[in-house]
């Protein structure tokens, strides 16, 4: 079997994946350091939770005979506003939901990978839903008592 396809979407979801856990890593930092205890330490738990999918997908990548090649990660900034990081993932995990969806049946002849990426995407789900959930608490309750909820 072919796997040339299947090593190039492995490759993509590391190096994509590793890339957005270290900006969660880093906005927790920066949300924690502005008393946003509870929302920073939700990003750094996020980071530990995506650094683990890192490991299973490098994982896959060996078991096929593949060494992943380490990507730097494209430059980004920091969000101080807690709300405009929220939307902004918020949009960054609907377009990665769709592009795992779309990539979904390219890995049906490799079941391995086809359920290893189909749990993590039913994972993002629930990250985007998190995202939705919190902008719809901002929307009833209020920005600031939102803001006091997560100090």
């Amino acid at each position: 079997m072919d796997f040339t396809k299947t090593l190039q979407i492995l490759q993509m979801i590391v190096n994509e994946l590793s890339g957005s856990a270290l900006v969660h890593k880093m906005q927790g930092q920066l949300f924690k350091s502005q008393g946003f205890t509870k929302l920073g330490q939700k990003y750094i738990d996020h980071y530990a939770e995506e650094m683990e999918w890192v490991e299973k997908y490098t994982d896959r990548m060996l078991d096929l005979g593949c060494v992943p090649q380490v990507k730097v990660c494209n430059e980004s900034t920091l969000v101080e506003d807690a709300k405009s990081y929220i939307e902004a993932d918020l949009k960054l995990q609907r377009e990665g939901v769709e592009e795992l969806y779309k990539i979904m049946p390219e890995l049906a002849s490799d079941p391995t990978t086809y359920d290893l990426t189909k749990a993590y995407l039913l994972d993002e789900e629930e990250d985007l839903y998190w995202d939705e959930e919190q902008l719809d608490l901002i929307e009833k309750i209020g920005y600031q008592n939102w803001l006091l909820k997560m100090m």
